[in-house]
């Protein structure tokens, strides 16, 4: 992020272009991804939000065909 223009040409030159540099950066953005928005660690209290949240939209969708059905008579 702190490059300057003129190094700019340098810099890319630098870099890894072979198939086993090319997939070393997409394995290492990977990780990166994975681990900042899906490894987050949460505390206690919001494991559990989140799953009174899913139980209580799962407990609410089971039955809504037939309360849909009901609804009509």
């Amino acid at each position: 992020m702190d490059v300057k223009l003129g190094e700019l040409p340098q810099r890319i030159l630098m870099r890894d272009f072979t198939p086993k540099g090319t997939a070393g950066a997409f394995q290492r953005d990977y990780y990166h991804y994975h681990s900042k928005y899906i490894d987050v660690k949460m505390g206690n209290i919001t494991r559990a939000k989140m799953g009174l949240a899913a139980y209580m939209l799962f407990s609410y969708c089971l039955p809504y065909k037939g309360l849909k059905r009901e609804q009509r008579h």
